[in-house]
């Protein structure tokens, strides 16, 4: 399983949570990586944790004032980037550019959608990974494997329906070892979460209480 904690614009520690999230998946085994801003990209990979953009731009070099560079984010440390999060929509044609852009900066890619419709669409532009998140959970208590499990089992079986090696993971609501178990037992292959590690007291905490069902 994949653990990837999106730290979205929080008011947080980055470089804090991402020496953590280094320090629980070497102690766990258990690959977790950080997306912070992009500002903060070589600062969160200098830590040695595995580090993804929230966002690249579907953009080359030249004339893109306010754009993020896939080639800018590799260069920072980036490994990876989410694409089309809920909080960052793109066009269909968009995110087919930002794909491009990420395979020429060599970066892996996860496109996040809504439901599993979108998941099979998405899969259908050849990323690495696919993301289900409906954005009505997004940030709330409940997870989506525990609230709704058919979204992930049908995302898994939209995913794989176009493209079997197209991996699926699911976010909105995960915050503990129970929502991970339950998301592998669905088919997913990882999760994103933001605000159970980003807004916990104790990050630490959160996170090893998060993997340790995989421990």
């Amino acid at each position: 399983m994949f653990v990837l904690v999106n730290l979205k614009a929080y008011a947080a520690d980055a470089v804090g949570i991402a020496t953590t999230a280094r320090e629980v998946s070497e102690e766990s085994g258990v690959r977790i990586a950080v997306a912070p801003q992009a500002a903060r990209l070589a600062a969160v990979a200098d830590t040695g944790v595995e580090t993804w953009a929230q966002h690249v731009s579907p953009v080359e070099h030249g004339s893109h004032t306010g754009s993020t560079l896939a080639e800018a984010a590799a260069m920072a440390g980036a490994d990876g980037t989410l694409i089309n999060h809920s909080e960052r929509r793109l066009r269909l044609a968009d995110i087919d550019g930002a794909l491009d852009a990420a395979e020429r900066a060599e970066l892996e890619t996860i496109v996040c959608a809504n439901n599993p419709a979108q998941v099979g669409a998405a899969a259908t532009l050849g990323p690495d990974a696919v993301a289900v998140e409906p954005p009505e959970l997004i940030g709330g208590d409940v997870s989506v494997s525990q609230a709704d499990p058919d979204i992930v089992e049908d995302a898994v079986a939209a995913a794989e329906a176009v493209d079997d090696s197209v991996d699926v993971l699911c976010g909105a609501g995960i915050s503990s070892g129970e929502d991970l178990d339950a998301a592998g037992e669905l088919g997913a292959e990882g999760v994103l979460l933001a605000s159970g590690v980003a807004k916990a007291d104790d990050p630490r905490a959160a996170l090893a209480d998060l993997v340790e069902p995989l421990s």
